[in-house]
């Protein structure tokens, strides 16, 4: 399969989904990035899609769900993300939320039997440097 010019390529300092922005991002399906979630608003730009750019060296590419288990891994590897952060807008993930997550870290999870389902249609086509479609497919909960 070729791989798309990636917008990553283009050195870009504004979400692709603002106006003067570079074209929106592609999900794993080579299509448009669809909505990760607005509620709480999630990704690197935190414009609700999991949009990145050079600047994202974590790669907040991957829209999981969240699960118990996940948040527990997530805090256990120093990354609190149950416990809301006020002074940074950041509400707190409750199971269920959905969230733009690392893609390092989706895979660490996946390694320790703990990875969230996610959303192939809302994961960027980046998700792809560190796990393959077959494996994302198999957590997806978008495909039925």
């Amino acid at each position: 399969m070729s791989r798309r010019k990636d917008p990553f390529d283009a050195p870009s300092r504004v979400s692709p989904s603002t106006p003067g922005g570079e074209v929106g991002g592609l999900s794993v399906f080579g299509r448009p990035l669809e909505p990760c979630s607005e509620r709480p608003k999630t990704g690197f730009f935190r414009d609700g899609c999991c949009n990145t750019s050079p600047d994202d060296r974590g790669a907040h590419v991957v829209c999981a769900q969240m699960t118990a288990e996940f948040l527990a891994f997530s805090r256990e590897r120093g990354n609190d993300l149950s416990t809301p952060a006020p002074p940074f807008g950041f509400p707190g993930l409750r199971p269920g939320d959905r969230w733009c997550l690392c893609a390092e870290r989706w895979r660490e999870a996946l390694d320790a039997g703990c990875a969230p389902p996610i959303f192939l249609a809302s994961t960027h086509e980046r998700a792809l440097d560190y796990v393959s479609f077959d494996v994302l497919r198999r957590y997806a909960l978008d495909l039925n």
